[in-house]
């Protein structure tokens, strides 16, 4: 769906449309979310927790709305089946007239991954080379794609619980995200048999795993000073990728605080425990106007920061409208 120019203007947008969050030009209404299949009408459990999902948002400065329904099945990779399908709709606010249908799962991995993009780059140092991914699905090749964007990757380490399909993902790197750039130098992707050898020492770590366990998959002590890591993985709210205990010495961003308090499982642990106060979130948008001082590159300010995503519906409608605008323009 997204090449690497269809991609960067899909982070220009969420860095647009997070900026008029965080100014108040608009608002991102909360996802209707029904759980099911883990409990039958006795209260037994008898299978992982299913989710049917619907999202709304209008961002007015562009004219554009949209309409999300997906539905998260965390078995279906098991099954060899996407963990997400669904459809994005989106509307001329103007006419009211439906523009254009998108994939949804393809449109959620696409906007996932450029928001973990947008806070790469925020966030991230400059000449942050290394690269490790926890997981092996659709979201993390969205992650690779997004994260070379806007640094200059040159070697990925994966890790995943599944040997087989780890071993696809990198030679899916190795074939796409892996090709030499303009110094002739091809990007180095290893399989690591943990996920600790994968994060050890890298410059920027992402996290896309369907875990719906509170059992954190890295540990604080593995995360080398001044990295960069991108949480946006986890089946449910309570989901834990990421120890929250890092959260207490890292500069931590979230897209908004009331997002990040209903469904950022890190984020409820630590403040839970009292690692971190509400005040120590720092929205995306306040990064992208300078609102709190510090923008770009050095928004962490040499910090370990923690970017924990929970995925909002106004970053849909944005980054449909960038696909749909891009679409346009390359056709005519």
């Amino acid at each position: 769906m997204a090449g690497r120019d269809r991609l960067v203007r899909v982070i220009d947008a969420l860095a647009e449309v997070f900026a008029d969050l965080s100014a108040g030009r608009t608002r991102s209404p909360a996802r209707t979310i029904i759980e099911h299949g883990a409990h039958d009408s006795y209260g037994g459990v008898h299978g992982p927790r299913r989710q049917l999902l619907a999202g709304t948002a209008v961002w007015e400065r562009r004219g554009v709305g949209s309409v999300k329904i997906t539905t998260l099945t965390p078995d279906n990779p098991d099954r060899g089946l996407p963990l997400i399908h669904g459809v994005v709709v989106l509307t001329d606010l103007d006419t009211g007239r439906i523009t254009a249908l998108l994939d949804g799962a393809e449109l959620t991995a696409v906007r996932t991954g450029a928001v973990a993009g947008l806070a790469t780059r925020l966030c991230a140092p400059e000449d942050a080379e290394d690269l490790a991914v926890l997981g092996a699905g659709v979201q993390a090749r969205a992650l690779v794609r997004a994260v070379s964007a806007v640094r200059p990757i040159r070697s990925v380490r994966v890790f995943s619980r599944t040997r087989a399909r780890t071993e696809t993902f990198a030679e899916w790197i190795r074939a796409t995200a892996g090709r030499p750039d303009s110094s002739g130098r091809p990007v180095e992707v290893s399989v690591c048999d943990t996920a600790r050898d994968a994060v050890a020492d890298a410059a920027v770590i992402c996290t896309a795993t369907s875990t719906d366990d509170p059992t954190p998959l890295v540990a604080a002590d593995w995360v080398a000073p001044g990295a960069h890591i991108n949480v946006i993985g986890g089946t449910h709210e309570d989901a834990i990728e990421v120890d929250p205990a890092l959260l207490a010495s890292a500069f931590v961003v979230v897209e908004e605080r009331a997002a990040a308090l209903e469904d950022a499982g890190e984020v409820r642990a630590a403040l839970a425990d009292g690692l971190i106060g509400v005040a120590e979130l720092h929205e995306l948008g306040a990064l992208v106007t300078g609102v709190t001082g510090v923008t770009g590159a050095s928004a962490a300010d040499g910090r370990t920061s923690v970017f924990r995503g929970v995925g909002m519906a106004i970053e849909d409608t944005a980054a449909a409208a960038a696909l749909h605008e891009a679409a346009s323009t390359e056709a005519g």
